[in-house]
């Protein structure tokens, strides 16, 4: 199982705010089934197998496009541990173990 964090950040918007464009991408996530996410204020973390991540983080940057972005920054971090699964709440766990 691997964990992802992905920021998809439409450019050249009229305005500032871009909470509409970062929605079409979480809506293309919401559609997804047997994948978790997290939103957070920086990023969406998703959690599954690694093609589907990827496959999905494409979808996900593919659907900021139109009403009037003609580009798109993507920014994805993977962390693919394989010697036991772990996932999200298990490294927050692990964490606040230690703090």
């Amino acid at each position: 199982m691997a964990i992802a964090e992905v920021s998809v950040v439409p450019l050249g918007t009229k305005t500032p705010s871009v909470s509409q464009y970062v929605a079409r991408a979480v809506k293309v996530l919401e559609r997804e089934k047997g994948i978790k996410y997290e939103i957070t204020a920086m990023g969406t973390i998703i959690e599954g197998d690694l093609d589907r991540i990827l496959a999905v983080v494409k979808k996900m940057h593919e659907g900021t496009f139109g009403e009037g972005v003609a580009r798109v920054l993507t920014t994805v971090k993977i962390d693919d541990r394989r010697d036991r699964a772990q996932g999200m709440k298990e490294k927050v766990n692990s964490l606040r173990k230690k703090l």
